[in-house]
């Protein structure tokens, strides 16, 4: 696995889990080293002149008409810390703290926030040798960045709090001298430059960005499975339809459909069994093209945050001018995890209905609940019930956090913008729908077979052979729970999507 080179202007979703999961090293480039050092003298010729600037001098939110004296400077960014620690709840999974690391050291080499080369470099050490903050879920308002729990993450720096090494949670201090990671000692600016940004709601939506592209194709597979267990019609994915409507996830989806179900014999044509097919069936390309589209356009926006300076105050050491702003207000990602909420939900809406139309009898030809001793066994009955209660409550979690704001800081942080909310709630939707969808891929599996038909499709072949490896064949009424873990495993572990790409090549994505 290649080291990750961190230079303030190339993170990209893959680069970022590739560190966060797959614990890929970092290293920080001569030029990003080059402008850290720069960025740090500027805050030393401010704390030397004793002249007010705010989060260097001063104290903080409300407190910044209060001035700090040189002398105090690194105790006021110590209680700093200490006092925003006040996250709540249980802690993100280690791959989410891992990318806030990475997304605030990179936030850090851009030069612009005045921290010493020492501790970015503590980030940095703490990446590569797997000392990982343990960071409560909740607490962020998103406004004044992510500040309770990027304080957590700095709890660890100075030997305080708690961290994950070698799988042991850990006093922090405890943790970073098993790791031979030296603890720092915070100097003026340092504290605020750490806690100050986007990067925690930035981590979290991006990680679950990614696998929603993932999961995208996915659902085109699933689909493409369920077209064959109902015999559905392939003329709706000709592409001369949609070319006449040329929006781009609706024509890559019609592609994917089209490749993975090439020289299927279970499809059929208009006209053959029937005139058409049910919504979900027919209107796959504009359903599931449509949250790609989305996801194309949160893509760039997520790419923008994860390579931009969101401190504050910013420093502008060519000019020697100190700038406080709002860089660090959480708006935009905001509304675009709100946005990818939806997104994911309406994949989930249209899953749902398909399984639904596998196990109804009335709509599918099929044995009731795709099992042959019907009453006396019930089949998957139940596992549309589960289905359908994700999808109820994805619909819920797709309420816009960002619709909400509490005053903060005796009102002068009167807008907040709850985008961490948002981006913990699309992660929580992501995982809902990637249930939903391996329902269907095995409930599809099962028609299949029920069918006693073969000739499947170049890429659903290789789908239903990845399935049928890890679950077999529904004879009898079993505990279905393990074919569902069998089944999201064969979609988190990215399995299934890569054995069918293997196979028929990359499926589109966005």
């Amino acid at each position: 696995m290649e080291k990750i080179i961190i230079t303030g202007r190339d993170i990209t979703l893959e680069s970022l889990i590739q560190v966060s999961r797959h614990h890929a090293t970092v290293e920080l480039s001569s030029e990003a080293i080059k402008e850290i050092k720069e960025s740090r003298k500027v805050v030393d010729y401010f704390v030397k002149k004793e002249e007010t600037v705010y989060g260097i001098t001063t104290g903080f939110g409300k407190f910044s008409d209060v001035v700090i004296s040189e002398k105090d400077t690194a105790k006021l960014q110590e209680n700093l810390i200490i006092t925003h620690a006040v996250g709540i709840g249980r802690d993100f999974k280690e791959e989410i703290s891992r990318g806030v690391m990475l997304l605030r050291v990179n936030n850090l080499a851009k030069g612009f926030s005045g921290a010493r080369l020492k501790t970015v470099d503590t980030l940095v050490q703490m990446l590569n040798k797997g000392v990982t903050p343990l960071i409560p879920e909740k607490g962020s308002l998103g406004a004044s960045g992510d500040l309770a729990p990027l304080a957590h993450m700095v709890l660890v720096m100075i030997g305080r709090g708690y961290a994950l090494y070698k799988g042991e949670k850990l006093k922090g201090a405890e943790a970073m001298a098993k790791a031979g990671i030296e603890t720092i000692t915070l100097s003026a600016k340092e504290g605020l430059a750490l806690i100050n940004g986007t990067q925690v709601m930035t981590a979290v939506g991006g990680i679950a960005l990614y696998d929603a592209k993932q999961l995208m194709a996915v659902a085109d597979i699933s689909a493409a499975l369920t077209m064959e267990g109902l015999r559905g019609i392939i003329d709706a994915f000709d592409d001369r339809l949609h070319q006449v409507r040329p929006h781009k996830g609706q024509i890559n989806t019609a592609a994917n459909i089209r490749k993975i179900l090439k020289n299927s014999e279970l499809i059929t044509h208009q006209d053959e069994l029937r005139v058409q097919d049910a919504y979900t069936l027919r209107c796959i390309p504009q359903i599931h093209g449509a949250s790609k589209d989305s996801l194309e356009y949160i893509e760039k926006k997520v790419i923008i945050e994860m390579n931009s300076v969101t401190d504050n105050p910013i420093i502008f050491k060519d000019d020697l001018e100190v700038i406080s702003g709002g860089n660090f207000h959480g708006q935009p990602m905001a509304l675009i995890f709100d946005h990818l909420k939806i997104a994911l939900a309406e994949i989930a809406n249209a899953t749902e209905r398909r399984i639904e139309r596998l196990v109804n009898p009335q709509l599918s030809g099929l044995p009731a609940f795709l099992t042959k001793k019907g009453g006396l066994n019930s089949g998957f009955m139940i596992t549309q019930y589960s289905a359908a209660s994700l999808v109820s409550e994805n619909k819920v979690l797709a309420h816009p956090a960002s619709v909400d704001s509490i005053t903060s800081s005796a009102n002068q942080e009167d807008h907040v913008s709850m985008g961490t909310i948002a981006a913990r709630q699309a992660l929580e939707i992501l995982e809902n729908v990637q249930n939903v969808v391996s329902i269907e891929l095995y409930a599809a599996c099962q028609a299949i077979d029920l069918r006693e038909e073969k000739g499947l499709g170049e890429g659903t072949q290789i789908a239903y052979n990845e399935i049928r490896k890890v679950i077999d064949f529904l004879e009898d009424d079993r505990e279905l729970k393990y074919d569902m873990d069998a089944s999201i495993e064969l979609i988190k572990s990215e399995k299934l999507l890569n054995a069918v790409e293997n196979k028929i090549g990359t499926l589109y994505k966005n």
